[in-house]
């Protein structure tokens, strides 16, 4: 792997831009109003009130039903269904489900509590759950920070502001395979994920500068699909270890120094689960000996294994046995009950953390699709969302001796999260709501601003600032202000690929750090 400086000129850097290839299309939901198998055309009655739309389906286009392989002729009137385009409208797959009731158990919805007005933002967000990694205070050692809450650690006196051209660039490195993972840093190293010709590969370099450490295969196979290829998870590193899990279900166990295997295992072949749709995104969570992951598999909705030698410890049992989502898990605690958190393929979950037995579960929020962001939790309340339409839930968890029960405070379409996660300061939840981030108080579900000026995107917090990458790429720095907007800089990262930006941005030790498929950006956010 070769070191890429920051050398190109900026009218090279122009050129690129304005040549650029068009955006992928996102895909359109709704119900199936008609299916014509000898003409190949699916009519489809969209969420809201937009025209009903007639799609054509080629042969050989990737088709689901339920998870499962399927064909035109298996589609029925009334199932839910996606359809995903290209940039030139060709459909590339369809995905249906069976209309299923959602709930939320085992309490009632109830009417929203009324909220005092809202207090001033704090610069510092108080740690809400105990998913702690490893390493210096300004690390990132897993999926969305050191608590696993989208929250930076400390120590990384980031500015307020940024000039014109953005934050000063420090170094770039390339050759890291394709695929979505973002980056973990922990102790003067940075991990990734990417899939180099056939081989699925972990990636180490040093922080500093960005030059190569060690590759080493996870010993799964190639994941390929047309919205991009390649590996999801993020790293997670506990003390000397690296873990990693596949786009195929591959779980690695690696050496942080020296990248040597300590142990391997397919998750989906070992539990009975399935990769979904676009492969598996979770990226694994390591609490105490124990490290959580969702294979989906009958009766294994969520397992844990020893991280020493990746033995089962435990299997939950779901009702209904729900596949995975596209969501990683979080870890709560209420009322003295230690409880995993995850977003199912079905809906929101919560099994106790010394058996794995369950808990309690809620529908309400989840889509047929494609549930991706990781549940947030607050003053002994989580809030989860979905896109296509669906919005978000908060419930309040109560704990009664060893069981917990949910209870849905209240749902709302302001906050459609698709993919790019949310982040909670000082009880006010920032997010996208699809092309539009938007501030909700947490605990009320009151809308306090929306903003389209950064579009849909994943965020991150640190030192009082919001960083939210727009999916086409741009960067916007924008004040965690609960009372109103303020955008305080923008920029556009250079050479980008011709995917969608979907690696959450990463903040460490006064670092930003972007992955765009094959190439990795630092830039210096200190004052």
């Amino acid at each position: 792997m070769s070191l890429v400086r920051f050398t190109i000129p900026w009218v090279c850097l122009l050129c690129g831009l304005l040549t650029a290839p068009a955006a992928w299309a996102a895909g359109s939901s709704g119900t199936i109003e008609s299916v014509s198998a000898d003409r190949k055309k699916i009519t489809v009655k969209p969420t809201g009130d937009k025209p009903k739309r007639v799609f054509s389906v080629p042969d050989g286009v990737k088709m689901t039903l339920d998870g499962k392989s399927a064909k035109l002729g298996d589609l029925k009137e009334g199932q839910q269904i996606t359809v995903f385009t290209n940039s030139s409208d060709t459909v590339t797959s369809v995905i249906v489900r069976n209309e299923k009731e959602k709930t939320t158990t085992p309490a009632p919805a109830t009417t929203p509590t009324p909220k005092p007005t809202p207090k001033p933002k704090k610069t510092e967000p108080a740690a809400e759950s105990s998913n702690d990694g490893t390493g210096k205070p300004g690390d990132s050692p897993q999926f969305r920070g050191p608590r696993r809450d989208g929250l930076a650690g400390g120590g990384n006196n980031i500015s307020n502001t940024w000039p014109r051209s953005g934050p000063k660039p420090e170094w770039s490195a390339g050759n890291l395979g394709e695929g979505f993972s973002a980056v973990s840093v922990a102790n003067g190293r940075v991990y990734t994920m990417g899939l180099t010709g056939t081989d699925e590969k972990v990636f180490s370099l040093n922080e500093r500068d960005g030059r190569p450490g060690w590759s080493v295969s996870t010993g799964g196979g190639a994941y390929r699909d047309g919205s991009g290829d390649g590996p999801r998870c993020t790293p997670t590193v506990d003390g000397d270890r690296v873990y990693a899990l596949g786009a195929l279900g591959d779980l690695v166990c690696l050496d942080a120094r020296t990248g040597q295997r300590r142990w391997h295992k397919n998750v989906l072949k070992e539990f009975g689960g399935n990769a979904g749709h676009w492969g598996i995104c979770e990226s694994p969570l390591i609490d105490g000996d124990k490290i959580i992951v969702t294979p989906g598999g009958r009766g294994a909705t969520i397992v844990a294994l020893n991280k020493n030698n990746g033995n089962e410890i435990w299997k939950s049992r779901v009702p209904s046995d729900p596949g995975p989502g596209y969501a990683s898990a979080i870890a709560v605690e209420v009322g003295g009950v230690r409880q995993y958190v995850n977003f199912t393929a079905r809906g929101l979950v919560g099994v106790r953390a010394n058996d794995g037995e369950f808990l309690w579960q809620s529908n309400s929020s989840a889509n047929g699709t494609a549930n991706c962001s990781a549940a947030v939790f607050h003053d002994n309340h989580v809030f989860y969302g979905s896109g296509y339409g669906t919005g978000g839930s908060c419930l309040r968890l109560e704990s009664n001796g060893n069981t917990t029960r949910a209870e849905e405070v209240y749902k709302t379409k302001d906050m459609k999260n698709h993919h790019g996660g949310m982040v909670v300061v000082d009880s006010f939840l920032y997010g996208c709501d699809e092309q539009i981030l938007t501030c909700l108080d947490m605990l009320s579900g009151k809308v306090m601003w929306k903003e389209r000026s950064p579009g849909k995107g994943s965020i991150t917090f640190a030192d009082g600032m919001l960083i939210v990458r727009n999916e086409q790429g741009p960067v916007t720095l924008v004040e965690a202000n609960s009372q109103r907007y303020v955008e305080k800089g923008q920029f556009d990262q250079p050479n980008r690929s011709r995917r969608q930006a979907w690696a959450y941005p990463v903040v460490a030790n006064g670092h930003l750090l972007l992955r765009d498929q094959e190439t990795l950006f630092c830039y210096d956010l200190r004052r």
